[in-house]
């Protein structure tokens, strides 16, 4: 199981030593700073790498959601806090998991094995930068990894129907169904095979494989009717008819 560095943030010292206590029954997980406040922990992570960091809500002068959304690069987070109403919150910032005090180890575990798997799946995403020597070959990705309802789906780009903007959120259509996960269009645009996929309005992104008509300003992907931008219809009947 891989290691992980652990940041411990919680202006209450019970509520620390209690997850230092839990964190040291488990060999993977190592505890590289103890905050009682989010500046202090601004500074443990400019100094050293932490994997994953155990975060209190309700703190003096800055919150755990103000502190987490200052951080241009996050760790995994899970949240420790006496409050449930910040549950939504949570699953908007795309924490691993919260856990709400007074919470036994066994609750602990599950949210710790949660983060082990996703850094796992982010080391297979990140693989070694080959040597000049190497001869690097093609990427062969054939899927995305998507993190939805503290879940990560393996999504493959041959069950992608469509992707379809909401606001901040962005939402797979498979067959399996919708799925919402955090992101843009913008940027899977770029990620996204173009051979495979077109952006043809500026909330969609259709599978080319899965267009079947074309009627009017709009085509057709799975019986469902998808407008086409203006700016991108050029493209779209270059591409597609």
């Amino acid at each position: 199981m891989n290691e992980m560095n652990c940041l411990i943030v919680d202006d209450e010292e019970l509520a620390r030593n209690l997850v230092e206590n839990y964190i040291s029954r488990l060999p993977h997980l190592k505890v590289v700073g103890k905050c009682t406040n989010p500046f202090e922990a601004m500074q443990v992570l400019q100094e050293q790498p932490v994997d994953l960091m155990f975060l209190d809500i309700q703190m003096p002068e800055l919150t755990g959601v103000e502190f987490l959304k200052t951080l241009p690069q996050k760790p995994l987070v899970i949240f420790t806090t006496a409050y449930k109403e910040y549950a939504l919150q949570s699953y908007e910032l795309n924490v691993v998991d919260y856990l709400l005090k007074p919470f036994r180890f066994e609750r602990f575990l599950q949210a710790v094995n949660k983060a082990s798997k996703l850094k796992m799946l982010d080391s297979i995403e990140k693989p070694p930068t080959p040597s000049p020597t190497t001869v690097e070959e093609p990427d062969k990705k054939d899927y995305l990894l998507v993190k939805s309802e503290f879940k990560v789906f393996r999504i493959f780009y041959k069950d992608i129907f469509y992707i379809e903007s909401m606001k901040e959120y962005v939402a797979y259509h498979t067959p399996a169904g919708r799925t919402l996960s955090l992101g843009s269009l913008k940027k899977l645009e770029q990620e996204l095979p173009a051979d495979q996929f077109i952006r043809v309005h500026k909330s969609y992104i259709v599978n080319k494989g899965k267009v079947s008509a074309l009627e009017g300003n709009q085509i057709h992907v799975e019986g469902v009717k998808i407008p086409i931008g203006t700016s991108y219809r050029e493209q779209v009947m270059e591409e597609l008819f």
